[in-house]
């Protein structure tokens, strides 16, 4: 009995982690992208910045760059890049702004700031989760890392992507 129960927990084990997958889109790709932002990482001492663009399809668009130093955000920057379509309402100082250390977070424009460890762990138990009522995206850049990761709701109208679109990512 006892030599059954280590087999019995290997089994169970191989089925649980069979069945997760069978509930992530992309799953293969996910793997190799996680693999290839791991060694990413290390090699970069987990310092790196990276550029999320947004837009929206009455025209206006945003670039935030968020800066990792071993592993903590030092700093968020925004910047509308196309203020077509955006209310004529918004202080100048919205417009652009950067935060540092204390103060990223403060503003409620720009892309959330996290970390890629954050980013791949989104992509694993929500963006990449298999929905029947929605189509998703995986692309990775020449790197292999992430670059867009999110779904889209069928029968959504505008503005419907949830996710990440990530421009650039470089070493520090």
């Amino acid at each position: 009995m006892k030599k059954l129960l280590p087999i019995a927990i290997v089994i169970l084990a191989q089925c649980l982690v069979s069945c997760e997958s069978d509930t992530l889109e992309y799953h293969s790709e996910f793997t190799i992208s996680h693999k290839a932002w791991e060694g990413f990482k290390e090699t970069n001492n987990n310092s790196y910045r990276y550029t999320v663009t947004q837009g929206s399809w009455v025209g206006f668009s945003t670039k935030t760059t968020i800066t990792v130093e071993s592993g903590t955000i030092t700093e968020r920057s925004f910047l509308y890049t196309s203020t077509e379509g955006l209310s004529s309402e918004i202080p100048e100082d919205e417009l652009s702004w950067t935060e540092t250390n204390d103060e990223i977070g403060i503003h409620a424009s720009g892309a959330v700031p996290l970390t890629l460890d954050r980013i791949y762990e989104k992509a694993q138990n929500d963006w990449l989760l298999d929905r029947p009522d929605a189509t998703t995206y995986f692309e990775t850049m020449d790197n292999g890392i992430i670059s867009v990761c999110g779904y889209v709701e069928k029968d959504c109208a505008d503005d419907c992507f949830i996710g990440i679109h990530i421009e650039s990512i470089d070493p520090l």
